[in-house]
């Protein structure tokens, strides 16, 4: 396998993606780690010599500030823009990026392409549930002002990839919202619950943000302004509980004491719930493998994120989300507030 890594994206390019990179080629031995961007500012992390790791220069980089659209039409030879060509071109079975949300997504759209039959892409990542499972919730970042027929595509999406590629039979959709009852939210998302009781997939209704970790379904239908919204909020309260729990179980003798004894416990708690333990975000309904890595995200999330890309890959995410988009017969092209 073959996976090429914007190595100029994200907070802290290119020494976390460098070394992400690495991590990840001394891990997959058989597989092409394939680093783009500026080589002489890459170069300094290179502290290894690896067989399976390649350099591609790229003269330009987009900015987490850059304006999406522009940037990707101006900046040809950006390291995100090459590495979506390498994609299209088959010469990359996948790429993974945690530089500009939004342009990434213009590339999906302008470089790689749509799936045909999907109007916009989603990004989707799974999220872990307190009963030790899974929640797929998209979108996290792709598209802000989706149209309800869109929020559709995504459930379709999400219903797809959850039972054909993760095996979960008839997996639950719900529709998140600011409560359960079917007239409650906006227009966008009362409209998209009418078009989400039509379907013949199981549709469990609107979900609140706080039951979201709690199971209720298996894939959280969302616009792309309060997926993000929604992540955040679930990093930031981890963090925060965190580093209060560091900060009482060091108070005291008796407090490290305590600690010392739930420690093991504590740890894996604490590892399951962490988002970088998951790697990248998936953009799907474009024809081609491309994980959008956390923009803070650090070494480690990097190798993660190219452990996504692979199982992506193996999955074949993209054949089955075009095969069976096509077969649905009652998905809506275009359904307007």
């Amino acid at each position: 396998m073959r996976i090429a890594i914007d190595a100029m994206g994200g907070d802290s390019a290119p020494e976390c993606n460098v070394k992400g990179a690495l991590m990840a080629a001394k891990a997959w031995k058989d597989d092409d780690i394939v680093l783009i961007g500026d080589l002489n500012r890459m170069k300094p992390w290179l502290s290894e010599d690896l067989p399976n790791v390649h350099l591609v220069h790229a003269s330009e980089t987009i900015a987490g500030d850059d304006e999406p659209v522009q940037s990707v039409r101006r900046k040809k030879d950006s390291s995100l823009v090459v590495a979506g060509r390498m994609v299209r071109d088959g010469e990359a079975d996948a790429m993974v990026s945690a530089g500009n949300t939004g342009a990434l997504v213009a590339m999906g759209l302008f470089v790689i392409g749509r799936i045909k039959g999907i109007e916009r892409p989603a990004l989707a990542q799974l999220l872990p549930t307190m009963s030790g499972g899974h929640v797929l919730v998209l979108d996290l970042g792709a598209i802000m002002d989706p149209t309800p027929a869109q929020l559709l595509q995504n459930a379709w999406m999400g219903h797809v990839y959850m039972s054909k590629v993760l095996g979960i039979d008839n997996p639950r959709i719900g529709l998140l919202n600011v409560g359960a009852e079917p007239k409650k939210g906006n227009e966008l998302v009362k409209t998209a619950y009418t078009l989400l009781q039509e379907q013949h997939f199981s549709f469990v209704g609107n979900v609140e943000s706080r039951d979201v970790l709690n199971g209720v379904c298996d894939v959280l239908v969302c616009d792309a302004f309060s997926g993000n919204i929604l992540l955040k909020s679930f990093e930031g309260a981890l963090g925060a509980i965190t580093s209060h729990l560091k900060e009482e179980f060091t108070r005291s003798a008796l407090t490290k004491l305590a600690a010392s004894i739930i420690r093991p416990g504590l740890t894996r708690f604490m590892k399951s719930m962490d988002y970088r333990q998951y790697g990248g975000a998936p953009l799907f309904g474009i024809d081609g493998v491309c994980i959008k890595s956390h923009g803070s995200s650090n070494a480690d999330a990097i190798k993660h994120a190219v452990s996504t890309a692979r199982s992506t890959v193996m999955s074949g995410m993209v054949g089955r989300i075009a095969s069976e988009i096509s077969a649905v017969p009652s998905l809506p092209k275009q359904t307007t507030l």
